[in-house]
């Protein structure tokens, strides 16, 4: 039990060191923390100035490990991100060396990930999925945790090279960020000024206490219950299986296991905030959306119809799990 209070705990001491400068955006740290504790990667989408960039970079400030923003840009290159070898003297020798990239830290911002090309995008994303980096035959481990956080811009969408589905699907959760509410927005307006330095404690979270969390969020036990609910929520979203009519009418393609997985592995996580020791059909209906969005591929009518996604998913949580 005491390793659930921790949880809770570790959460409560990030979330008001963010909250000390971010305002509105609960929801958001909390599946930040989240896509921490479950040892994987989230893309992060909203309008410029809604704090997604100051989100990630304080909560690695709060706990005591290494952060690397990489901004992407079309001219940035796959060395950029995973290093480059080097001719360095040695006394008189001439020796080559891999100096790393900014790749070789724990918290990871990928800053508009969708404004470089494929080929420097599928560098950051091959190190994500199997946290190693290759260079020249050689094998380079990535020190956990490794966590990526993209961003991207759902403007200006002009010389942009969208994500394809199968590298998407890498991400855990798909995080929407809004506008703040009309009581959260007057606070900022009075509150916040340009260019300020925001004092936030550092290092207030241990990286082992991290690595310690997500370890535990792996050996947690899931009711079958659970994983029958998880398995319907797939079944549904596809159109050849589904019970959904929205589904089987706008969906082309629908969620594959590994989105079972991270809404299993998520909805763990949600379980272990509220302080309980397994998850239930709550957490995974609070959780389902976020490893959906990004993974339902509508079909042709769906596009031109412009029908919404959330509704779908909607639909299809509605259907699985009451």
């Amino acid at each position: 039990m005491n390793e659930i209070i921790d949880v809770s705990k570790l959460y409560k001491k990030i979330e008001d060191n963010v909250k000390k400068v971010v305002v509105g955006q609960d929801e958001i740290i909390k599946m930040v923390f989240l896509t921490l504790i479950c040892d994987s990667h989230s893309i992060i989408v909203g309008v410029p100035g809604l704090a997604k960039t100051l989100i990630i970079k304080l909560i690695a400030k709060t706990i005591d490990c290494k952060y690397s923003r990489i901004q992407f840009t079309p001219d940035l290159m796959p060395s950029d991100i995973t290093g480059t070898t080097v001719l360095r003297k040695d006394g008189n020798e001439t020796l080559y060396k891999f100096i790393k990239g900014p790749i070789f830290a724990n918290i990871i911002l990928a800053d508009e990930i969708n404004r470089t090309p494929p080929k420097t995008q599928a560098a950051l994303l091959q190190s994500m999925e199997e946290r190693v980096v290759t260079n020249e035959g050689l094998d380079y481990k990535l020190e956990k945790p490794f966590n990526v956080f993209a961003t991207q811009n759902p403007i200006e969408q002009e010389g942009t090279y969208p994500l394809p589905e199968a590298e998407l699907d890498r991400f855990m959760f798909m995080i929407e960020i809004n506008y703040p509410d009309k009581r959260s927005e007057i606070e900022i307006l009075k509150e916040r000024i340009v260019n300020e330095n925001f004092n936030v404690e550092e290092g207030i979270v241990k990286k082992d206490e991290i690595l310690k969390i997500q370890e535990y969020v792996k050996t947690l036990p899931v009711g079958s219950n659970i994983v029958e609910t998880v398995l319907k929520i797939l079944r549904n979203s596809r159109p050849e299986t589904s019970e959904v009519d929205k589904v089987s009418e706008y969906v082309k393609w629908g969620a594959s296991p590994r989105a079972g997985i991270f809404i299993i592995a998520a909805a763990k996580g949600y379980a272990l905030l509220d302080g309980r020791l397994t998850p239930d059909i709550s957490d995974v209906v609070k959780v389902s959306s976020y490893v959906l969005k990004h993974r339902l591929i509508l079909s042709f009518k769906g596009e031109m119809e412009n029908v919404k996604k959330e509704d779908i998913i909607e639909s299809i949580i509605k259907k699985s799990c009451f």
